[in-house]
């Protein structure tokens, strides 16, 4: 079932009043006030139920041009009628892609998981600020039981972590701890009294937030210094340390090596045990951005030897918005050492963190963060693990593998019609799609660039259809391939059956 803008109508009363004719601004319009939020909640439970309709589309594509023609996007001067805003409600859904449908594999993040939404939902409604344990009380404790919880899983006894406004921001804090563990006056003096020039290492392959860090913090993108990956993706560590070696003898001081689990594209994990020795060789801070490949820390199954060694990072960047499906967002940073978070962030404004407070004041967050404000990411995931239970995560993990697993089974079985790029470690599964044209023809470079240009024809196709979204993008070493992600609960093995078949059928005569 499409939504229906006009089919959701409030009585003809309440259609007529304003925003101002509820409450809080008209405390007696409580029968009109739920009249309108149940209607709200009457296109919502709509959109979820379209989101996992198969028979719906993923999306209602548009150009942009053509979309500005169809919607109202007017901000007007005075206010409109409750029936208006209804109507905007589900003319907005209504051209939004279904990230949840069964036949989305296009983003790292997708899904819908209904008990993490309904925890947003309730979230939304408290509005409340995480920086002061004085204004959200049972969320700064639930924050402390789930991070907590996480420090366990990675394998740490102690520590200390916080929520963070995605993955990027999330390696930014590692970038600052580390830099402050090393030069703790750089805070207050900068880089005046350094004794030399600090580099920070990463692999070809990583997230850009990394090089992003070096940028934002002022070290400098030439002093974020990229190593070398093989070709499943994973940095070499050689090259790490004859990197390392190279800087130090130029005098520079390298401070800060970032291990990527789960690379974006190809899912590639790095070798945390090498990378951690070199970097307790040479005193240099050990991040892993487990921002994508982190959910696999829940599964006993995959955890080894994807995310063996993890427990010797100084810190690690894990995104249950990702493979544990909470909802966007939800980054979570962690440190093994505690106070390293309050004392390189703390600017100690006295008209939020006085301490003379008349409660524990190491409850208050909000002077271990850059940010001030602080939305409240926590309860939708404290919700959808109470949920599931831990048992349940692990039992997730498990399933989006196997997924996997059957993907590359279907496409070996139409080894004419399909080219594999390599064995994945995670979810991602990359690969070209060959038409009849080029099967038979012997796989060289030549015919890469071909399949290459064939990717974005598909990927057009397949929006202007609606009937499915797959990424495609190019790397270093090859032109464009397809990267399918299974990060779903709602997807079965008939999702991935119909995602080959859809490509085929889209793509047979090009």
């Amino acid at each position: 079932m499409s939504l229906n803008p006009n089919g959701y109508k409030l009585s003809d009363r309440t259609g007529k009043l304003t925003a101002y004719d509820l409450m809080p601004t008209t405390v007696s319009a409580g029968p009109e006030t739920r009249e309108f939020l149940l209607k709200v909640i009457d296109v919502l439970l709509d959109f979820v139920k379209a989101t996992n309709d198969r028979n719906e589309k993923v999306l209602d594509f548009h150009h942009p041009e053509d979309m500005k023609r169809l919607l109202d996007l007017d901000v007007p001067d005075r206010a409109l009628p409750l029936q208006q805003l209804i109507e905007d409600c589900a003319t907005t859904l209504k051209y939004q892609v279904k990230t949840g449908h069964p036949h989305f594999f296009n983003q790292l993040s997708n899904g819908l998981d209904l008990i993490s939404m309904a925890g947003e939902w309730l979230t939304a409604t408290a509005n409340t600020n995480m920086f002061t344990y004085e204004i959200a009380p049972v969320f700064i404790l639930m924050e402390n039981v789930v991070l907590t919880k996480m420090r366990e899983i990675i394998g740490w006894s102690g520590g200390d972590s916080i929520l963070a406004p995605g993955g990027s921001i999330s390696n930014l804090y590692a970038f600052l701890a580390a830099r402050h563990k090393m030069f703790p006056n750089y805070k207050e003096h900068g880089s005046v009294g350094l004794p030399g020039t600090l580099v920070m290492f990463t692999s070809d392959q990583c997230h850009y937030s990394i090089k992003s860090c070096a940028a934002v913090c002022g070290l400098g993108t030439d002093h974020c210094i990229v190593v070398p990956s093989d070709e499943h993706g994973k940095m070499i560590t050689s090259e790490l340390e004859r990197l390392i070696l190279e800087r130090k003898a130029k005098g520079d001081i390298p401070f800060f090596v970032n291990a990527t689990a789960g690379t974006t594209v190809l899912g590639a994990f790095d070798d945390i045990n090498t990378i951690a020795d070199i970097c307790q060789k040479y005193n240099c801070w050990m991040h892993i951005d487990a921002a994508w490949g982190g959910g696999l820390l829940m599964s006993r199954k995959h955890r080894h030897p994807r995310l063996t060694g993890v427990e010797r990072a100084d810190s690690i960047t894990w995104n249950p918005h990702k493979l544990m499906g909470a909802l966007l967002q939800c980054s979570t940073i962690h440190f093994k050492e505690d106070g390293l978070l309050i004392s390189c962030n703390q600017m100690s404004a006295e008209y939020l963190f006085m301490t003379d407070k008349q409660y524990d004041i190491s409850y208050d967050t909000g002077d271990k963060v850059i940010q001030c404000g602080r939305h409240n990411d926590i309860f939708k995931l404290w919700l959808q693990w109470r949920a599931k239970g831990t048992e349940g995560f692990e039992k997730q993990q498990d399933r989006l593998m196997e997924l996997v697993q059957y993907q590359l089974k279907r496409i070996r079985e139409q080894s004419d019609r399909f080219h594999l790029i390599l064995e994945p470690e995670c979810v991602n599964v990359s690969f070209w799609y060959v038409p009849k044209r080029l099967r038979g023809v012997p796989h060289d470079s030549k015919k890469e660039v071909e399949l290459g240009k064939i990717c974005p024809i598909i990927k057009g196709r397949m929006m202007q259809k609606g009937t499915l979204m797959v990424g495609y993008q190019p790397d270093d070493r090859r032109p464009n391939f397809f990267r399918s992600i299974i990060s779903s609960a709602a997807v079965t093995e008939e999702d991935v059956d119909f995602m080959l078949d859809e490509i085929h059928r889209l793509g047979d005569d090009l």
